[in-house]
């Protein structure tokens, strides 16, 4: 028996699928190539935005039609489409996707995978490994608290285990994945271990254990290179800094979202900081890390998004100078604050053409340099 990934979006789900993997390699499955070579096809799902969504529903309606013309096959949807669906209480999500996808065999959540496997890595020397998952800040425009559900932390002294295992099969570098790395163990107990506190807004917002598990990692022997994604701006804490500035191991390249240059489309996206302040954590980076390069996320055609918050956009991406932006062109998604109080105004030609702006500027502007990473 053979089975077959699709794995759509971000690394979080390419991590997730090698998890998947590790559990069809241990009741006996061969991974196959090709989809049309495979008994299960698994589709693991993304999304972050409609086009994700549309890309799932066509991939598994032409699966469904070779199934009708008699292919024994079966289906498995997986991922953030499954993980809404099952958080919804009402159970009218779980509904209008068994019918939207009447062929499909299993709607797998992901809970049900766990970690009791090691998972079938698609690099030779280079680790996903998922520190934290699921999501507390609720940006106004985002789904992954709905999809993932509140951040729950995997254990300190499992996640160093795992990296010890890595090294002793050779791996060297390892990325460490999450929605906000930041606050890994904010939900642990820190007994016998020491706590940084995130200082955010004069206060002190959350405790966590994100240094001292880098540091820790970096003393490992056979592991010569560190990453992480994806960071938070309002949690990247003045100790996180010291830390990456004092371990040559870990990445100088940081991916730090700002997603919008203008303050108060800030404060529509329920995030956290200010433009002065993202630019004063660029600042401190820059000071205390040589030769950091920043990467960034950026969305465009926010609700209620003007050509002046618009341009405070451009105005900061210049002044930073990032070496790459993912940009997205804003997507709206159900059950999203954003959804719910705003209104998606601006017009698909607009984000498009304000698409394109950014990626001038950013990605095909460090492309023709050589800078792009």
């Amino acid at each position: 028996m053979k089975y077959h990934i699709v794995t759509f979006g971000c690394a979080a789900n390419v991590a997730d699928s090698e998890r998947i993997a590790a559990i069809y390699e241990a009741r006996g499955y061969t991974k196959s190539t090709s989809i049309k070579d495979a008994d299960d096809v698994v589709v693991n799902t993304c999304m972050i935005k409609q086009q994700a969504e549309d890309r799932v529903y066509g991939l598994v309606y032409n699966l469904a039609r070779e199934k009708e013309a008699g292919r024994n096959i079966k289906i498995v949807v997986t991922g953030c489409m499954v993980g809404m669906a099952i958080r919804e209480k009402t159970g009218k999500m779980l509904t209008l996707l068994k019918k939207k996808m009447p062929a499909v065999d299993e709607f797998l959540p992901m809970e049900e995978v766990g970690f009791d496997h090691a998972p079938v890595r698609t690099n030779a020397t280079h680790a996903l490994v998922p520190i934290t998952n699921g999501c507390n800040n609720f940006c106004s425009f985002c789904v992954v608290p709905f999809t993932r559900g509140r951040e729950v932390s995997r254990v300190f002294d499992d996640i160093l285990l795992e990296c010890y295992q890595l090294a002793s099969q050779k791996f060297t570098h390892v990325t460490l994945i999450g929605q906000n790395v930041n606050s890994y163990g904010s939900d642990l107990s820190t007994a016998n271990r020491k706590i940084t506190y995130v200082k955010h807004l004069g206060r002190l917002r959350i405790p966590t254990l994100f240094p001292q598990l880098l540091s820790e990692i970096c003393k490992i022997n056979g592991i010569e290179m560190i990453d992480f994604i994806s960071s938070n701006p309002w949690d990247f804490s003045d100790e996180l800094i010291k830390t990456i500035a004092n371990n040559p191991k870990i990445s100088r390249h940081i991916h730090l979202p700002l997603q919008s240059g203008d303050s108060e489309v800030l404060r529509r996206m329920n995030r956290w900081y200010t433009p002065d302040e993202y630019k004063a954590l660029i600042s401190k980076l820059k000071t205390q890390i040589p030769n950091v390069t920043i990467s960034t996320d950026i969305i465009v055609g926010f609700c209620g998004e003007t050509e002046e918050q618009f341009q405070n956009t451009v105005d900061l991406a210049q002044e930073v100078g990032f070496t790459k932006a993912y940009v997205s062109m804003y997507s709206d998604r159900v059950m999203t604050a954003a959804h719910k109080v705003y209104q998606d105004d601006v017009s698909h030609q607009e984000k498009k053409r304000r698409w394109q702006i950014i990626e001038e500027l950013i990605n095909k502007t460090n492309l023709r340099a050589g800078t792009y990473r």
